[in-house]
């Protein structure tokens, strides 16, 4: 019984709309309607501004966090932490409070990394930046660094870096959270496509997108 109620909690904490409700709140701004429409960090940050995106971030990326710990908090056992960290993805991106509508599963997702292995998402965050700054597109980034969270699950294991040894399961759900971001930045990948994605103001944009 607290297995389930543990299940429910987490995906209740990671459905809360946090840039939905801080742009209600505090801004008179409904997310839905600006910008890209999406209730994410990155649309937070464009429309709403620096501080309720950094607000945000750190808000979305502990979702995924402490959902991932609550078997430790309440000393569950028999059920991986990981299975929680994917209940709050999922609450994130299908949110009761949202009209089962939410973000990209990107600051959630790292979250549940954060939560179960801090070195494999530093890993993921050299890539992140990296990319961000070779072409200025956060969009991009996100993608790449799913499609690095895959390669590295696959690859690290082997040379016993960062992943020591395969755990199945770990693997599993990065690659489930990994294809959640990319489906979920389809829309983004056609607009990279046409050279029409939005950028942030630094980095070399190799790829000259036009949306500025």
């Amino acid at each position: 019984m607290t297995t389930i109620i543990l299940c429910l909690l987490a995906y209740l904490i990671g459905a809360i709309p946090t840039g939905l409700w801080i742009g209600k709140v505090f801004y008179k701004k409904d997310l839905h309607e600006h910008g890209s429409g999406n209730t994410g960090t990155t649309n937070t940050f464009r429309i709403l501004g620096k501080k309720a995106g950094i607000i945000v971030f750190i808000f979305d990326l502990l979702k995924g966090t402490l959902a991932t710990l609550l078997p430790l908090i309440f000393h569950v056992h028999g059920v991986s932490p990981l299975i929680f960290g994917l209940l709050a993805v999922v609450g994130h991106t299908v949110s009761i409070f949202d009209k089962f509508k939410g973000g990209k599963a990107v600051a959630t997702s790292a979250g549940v990394v954060l939560g179960f292995n801090p070195f494999f998402l530093l890993y993921l965050a050299v890539i992140f930046f990296l990319v961000l700054y070779l072409f200025s597109m956060i969009s991009l980034s996100s993608i790449a660094g799913a499609i690095a969270a895959l390669l590295g699950v696959l690859i690290f294991p082997h040379f016993h870096f960062i992943l020591p040894n395969y755990d199945p399961l770990f693997s599993l759900i990065i690659m489930v959270l990994a294809l959640i971001i990319i489906i979920r930045h389809k829309s983004n990948i056609q607009r990279i496509k046409n050279k029409e994605e939005s950028l942030v103001p630094f980095g070399l944009n190799l790829s000259k997108q036009h949306n500025i």
